[in-house]
């Protein structure tokens, strides 16, 4: 039987949106974030990361940046009975600095790519499945991979997800 999954944005939907964030230093969840993502371990959804990361294209920080800040969230989360199955994230802009990086790509929302390679990689449903995201381009790409997309604009994460999924 196939995964369900909650898949979320990062910037601006689990943490305060810092242009470029990548120390864990300047990293502050959103409100009910972390009930979000406890809610959804405990009602048998995958949680997943989704996020585009130009900042790395840019040159602004590499991609170990990116993992360390992955995986201090999950140690944070750890102190709270939570987790994070996996973050997939795009590392690509075509106004880029670092030329391995400057290209336009499918994985860069509002493309789909990052959540249909989640998919295939975690088995997920899609039809069972949720994105939410601050922006329009989250939904898109939700739409795009047969996900339901929801737009997050504040106030609590948990009260967001937990209404949406319920119906």
């Amino acid at each position: 039987m196939p995964n369900r999954a909650i898949f979320f944005d990062r910037d601006g939907t689990l943490n305060v949106d810092v242009h470029y964030l990548h120390d864990p230093a300047d990293f502050v969840w959103v409100e009910g974030a972390v009930e979000a993502i406890r809610w959804a371990n405990t009602h048998g959804y995958l949680v997943i990361v989704v996020t585009n990361q130009s900042g790395i294209a840019r040159g602004y920080y590499d991609e170990a940046a990116v993992q360390r800040l992955h995986d201090w969230m999950n140690a944070e989360l750890a102190r709270y009975d939570a987790h994070i199955d996996a973050f997939y994230y795009c590392p690509h802009h075509t106004e880029g600095a670092v030329p391995a990086y400057t290209k336009a790509c499918g994985c860069r929302k509002p493309g789909p790519g990052m959540i249909l390679r989640a998919i295939q990689d975690h088995d997920i449903d899609p039809a069972a499945s949720w994105m939410f995201g601050d922006s329009a381009h989250d939904v898109a790409a939700a739409v795009y991979a047969g996900v339901h997309g929801v737009q997050y604009t504040g106030g609590s994460l948990a009260a967001c997800v937990q209404d949406a999924v319920r119906g």
